[in-house]
């Protein structure tokens, strides 16, 4: 573990001590010990999921890792630190929308580290952080990419730049399906990041099982993915990491009419109030579960828990994959 990385006394508290990176002792002793952990991000509770729903899925997401075998750890910064595993008063914070949780991306969380603020984590500085712990393996809801518009913009969002350099498995269903799609799959090539679909052939859009674009490779089963990660450990110099695209089933995907519809009419919300850059993603998500009747907040906590009991399985494969070796 980097000298860096402080481990938090269960009798003392991460407050008590000085380092930036302060990991949970159960996840200090499962990655000494080679067992699984999974990494997951704060900001779907802080800023994904209403008040009074966050706080039962969260624990619901860290209990579906622990039963695949794995170990969670959400990470988000806290009182001057960035925690890695929290315990349920953390998460409780987390989900209070009285508690100013900014919402961090990779670029933020020094400057918030240094200004004393408290936010939760994005998949890019969720993927930076796991991997600077000595995380592997990452579950979230839905991978950031390339924007509508982006040709004009340039907006992209900064997980894709993070997943290129950082040797992490991001377990998710897709890209939300707001984004360029096909946009989003070409950068991904662009920056050698190798896309897995899980038991498909199709690349997931988020609420939608089929995005309507293809998934570039297929796996069947944990096991497979696992190897694809140890193998590209084996083969050395692969510094990116890894997208497993892990689909809703097609009868518990919301209805795609609705999803346009609500699509078309979130986007001219966006425009007409000048929302844009970081502020995008929540303000759409807010809308969907506005609008939607609820099938998009069904969607999304069904989703979001699917890829955490997949990745925990995954984590296992990949230990015993490593202990193997």
């Amino acid at each position: 573990m980097p000298s860096s990385v402080h481990i938090a006394g269960p009798e003392r508290g991460y407050a008590a001590h000085p380092g930036p990176l302060s990991v949970h002792p159960e996840v200090a002793e499962a990655i000494a010990s080679g067992r699984a952990v999974v990494a997951l991000e704060s900001t779907i509770l802080a800023h994904g999921l209403p008040p009074g729903d966050n706080l039962r899925v969260g624990r619901e997401i860290e209990a579906a890792v622990r039963a695949a075998g794995a170990v969670p750890a959400t990470i988000a910064l806290l009182d001057g630190q960035v925690r890695v595993g929290l315990d349920d008063a953390a998460l409780q914070r987390l989900c209070d929308p009285a508690a100013d949780i900014l919402k961090l991306s990779i670029r933020d969380v020094g400057v918030a580290l240094a200004l004393g603020r408290n936010g939760a984590t994005t998949v890019a500085s969720t993927s930076a952080l796991a991997h600077r712990a000595g995380i592997s393996v990452f579950a979230t809801g839905g991978l950031g990419g390339v924007h509508r518009g982006a040709a004009q913009t340039f907006d992209i969002s900064a997980d894709l730049g993070v997943l290129a350099r950082t040797p992490v498995l991001v377990v998710c269903a897709g890209v939300k399906s707001i984004l360029d799609v096909p946009g989003t799959l070409e950068y991904l090539e662009t920056l050698s990041v190798p896309v897995l679909g899980f038991r498909t052939d199709a690349f997931p859009g988020f609420y939608l099982s089929d995005s309507g674009y293809a998934a570039p490779w297929r796996v069947e089963s944990a096991a497979e993915a696992a190897a694809v990660v140890h193998a590209r450990e084996v083969l050395g110099g692969e510094s990116a990491g890894v997208v497993l695209a892990n689909p809703l089933p097609v009868d518990r995907q919301v209805d795609p009419a609705l999803h346009d519809r609500l699509v078309a009419d979130g986007l001219a919300m966006l425009d007409r109030e000048g929302i844009h850059g970081k502020a995008v993603t929540p303000a759409l998500l807010a809308y969907f579960h506005e609008h939607s009747g609820g099938e998009s907040l069904r969607a999304n906590v069904e989703l979001v828990l699917a890829n955490a009991g997949l990745a925990g399985a995954v984590a296992v494969e990949l230990a015993a994959l490593r202990g193997a070796a």
